[in-house]
């Protein structure tokens, strides 16, 4: 899963990326790396899979991950090339969502760029870069359709859809406020337009509104804003985040509780984003490693097998299934088998959140 992290200077960006990228690294064998300056690589952190490594004394344990694109220098203009937005907005043409960060929080030590705070200018500020920067793109496919159209009449639907696009983004619209049927969102896909991306917004509060930002007015304005986008609001405090960035797994832990919070920041972008894109986990667990792999809600069995190797969903046989809760609740996997919990699942069989699988398959 790839999430595109974009913001105005100064509202906090860059320090909860730098905070979430470091922090989420709790498994040894899948730590933090940095692939180019603006990218990061964290692992998911899942309880559920500490337990299957725990009852299958696997070797490794492997989570799934999550690259985030810190989206560096965007200001107003950046579609024009203004800072350093233009050279990073082609960055993130390939990821599945854009987490917009809105400073909420008061402090004259560090000066806002816009000179106050006002997270709706900043919002429609930084959705507006992103409006043009896609317009820009569309208008110069239009024009390379509208030539290539007179000797190939069977590019008259992308035409279409290009033309459809074209004009929200002309009303200074994103490409999401529209509706498409199945066709449009075929062909949408391979635009990667950023206004088409689902998005969720961060509001960075500071320290004091964490546990009640429902007191916090930018907050609250944020939501009001948000819902009409059908878009959903994710509070956290970019300081917090870097200070548990710092501390292992179980210090992590102590912290949250001393702060009265359940999760940090990291672990709620993670669940909204999950559910955002409509993804779910499913496990494999043995001697050798326990892993998680994250696929799309309704996968069939042979395409999440898929997901492993492409002979194992090419010689898909059967899957053999248990779900987390009755394996953790009988304790082992041959537990589960005595009592009749693990299930022998055919090709339409439809993956749920949680299945621990074991694939048959023969090539």
């Amino acid at each position: 899963m790839k999430l595109g992290i974009v913001g105005l200077p100064n509202v906090g960006k860059s320090t909860l990326f730098n905070a979430i990228t470091s922090a989420g690294a709790e498994s040894a064998n899948y730590p933090f790396c940095t692939i180019e300056p603006n990218v990061g690589v964290v692992s998911v952190p899942d309880t559920r899979l500490d337990y299957l490594t725990n009852m299958s004394s696997s070797a490794k344990t492997v989570p799934t991950a999550i690259e985030f694109f810190d989206i560096a220098g965007l200001v107003k203009g950046a579609s024009k090339g203004e800072g350093l937005g233009n050279k990073f907005l082609s960055h993130i043409r390939e990821v599945e969502a854009v987490v917009h960060v809105v400073r909420c929080f008061e402090d004259e030590n560090i000066t806002h760029v816009e000179g106050n705070i006002d997270p709706i200018r900043d919002i429609e500020i930084i959705e507006l870069e992103l409006i043009l920067s896609d317009l820009e793109m569309m208008t110069k496919r239009l024009e390379r359709l509208g030539k290539l159209i007179k000797n190939d009449k069977s590019l008259q639907k992308e035409l279409d859809l290009v033309k459809k696009v074209t004009s929200i983004l002309e009303e200074e619209r994103p490409a999401r406020a529209l509706d498409y049927d199945e066709n449009e969102l075929k062909i949408l896909k391979t635009f990667n337009l950023l206004t088409a991306k689902p998005i969720l917004y961060a509001a960075n509060v500071s320290e004091d509104y964490l546990l009640d930002s429902s007191s916090n007015e930018y907050v609250n304005t944020i939501k009001e804003y948000a819902a009409n986008d059908n878009a959903e609001v994710i509070v956290v405090c970019g300081k917090i985040e870097a200070e548990i960035s710092e501390l292992d797994s179980n210090e992590k832990k102590d912290f949250l509780e001393e702060l009265g919070l359940d999760q940090s920041g990291l672990d709620k972008l993670i669940r909204a984003s999950y559910s955002l894109l409509g993804l779910i986990s499913y496990f494999t667990t043995g001697p050798k490693e326990s892993k998680a792999w994250t696929i799309k809600k309704d996968t069939k069995a042979p395409q999440a097998a898929g997901k492993i190797h492409s002979d194992f969903e090419r010689g898909f046989i059967r899957a053999e299934i248990v779900s987390y809760n009755d394996l953790k609740e009988q304790g082992s996997m041959s537990a589960a088998k005595e009592k009749g919990l693990v299930r022998l699942e055919g090709k339409d069989y439809i993956v749920q959140d949680g299945d621990v699988i074991l694939f048959r398959f023969n090539v």
